[in-house]
């Protein structure tokens, strides 16, 4: 199984104040990961840290088991493979597909590529046909759906998600929690923050639980190396 972050004695913290305390940790690649908690526990910073937002005040941050360049062409490139959606995501005004090709454009991306981005994306989270809709006119889940798209046009490695549930009715968490399986694959690491204690189970994801800025525990790895499917992706694979 390969390890996708490792942290080693990290301490962050903002104005003076230790916001995260974390001796040892890894986080899997090619699995969903979980960080639970209450709020003010620390995973927004965590993900930040993820994200590569913030640069820990000490200790080591490893990325695929090397340790992260301080700046320079090479640490670029590995922002490149993480995206970051917030909690409260920012769309600009225009249309959905205004807002998915912006970063695209910032890539020097072709048109065509561009357009093909936005499809794939789009159909992904099951907003196809969604390209002209106005981003004012987008209800709550959709604006985060759209957000998340807006991530997976990237082609991330690795899509980091703060909250993704808040704030959402039943309907529109049980089409995130959709999304967020079908999002898991060999090719893409989700690591989520979530208040449902009952989410990661649904989803098979790996539990990290944060107390205070520290560990108060994970869930127990499965011995063997293969990513465990539950029911809903065993139905998914055999189709």
């Amino acid at each position: 199984m390969e390890s996708l972050y490792s942290l080693r004695n990290i301490t962050c913290a903002y104005a003076s104040k230790t916001v995260l305390s974390i001796d040892r940790l890894e986080i899997f690649a090619d699995r969903i990961t979980c960080l639970t908690g209450v709020n003010g526990s620390g995973k927004s910073s965590l993900l930040e840290l993820l994200g590569l937002l913030h640069p820990p005040a000490q200790g080591a941050l490893l990325y695929r088991g090397e340790p992260l360049p301080r700046s320079g062409k090479a640490l670029q490139q590995i922002r490149r493979e993480i995206t970051l959606a917030h909690q409260t995501p920012y769309l600009l005004k225009g249309t959905v597909a205004d807002n998915i090709r912006y970063p695209l454009k910032l890539r020097n991306l072709t048109r065509r590529e561009q357009d093909r981005l936005v499809c794939w994306s789009l159909q992904t989270v099951g907003l196809g046909g969604f390209e002209q809709r106005k981003s004012d006119q987008l209800s709550g889940g959709e604006l985060r759906r759209v957000a998340i798209v807006r991530a997976l046009a990237l082609k991330p490695r690795v899509l980091l998600l703060d909250e993704p549930m808040a704030g959402l009715d039943t309907a529109q968490s049980d089409v995130m929690e959709s999304i967020l399986t079908r999002l898991n694959s060999k090719d893409l690491t989700v690591i989520l923050s979530t208040h449902d204690p009952a989410l990661p189970e649904r989803l098979c994801a790996d539990i990290v639980r944060l107390q205070e800025g520290q560990l108060a525990g994970r869930q127990p790895l499965p011995t063997t190396t293969e990513t465990p499917l539950c029911p809903d992706r065993l139905k998914m694979q055999e189709a």
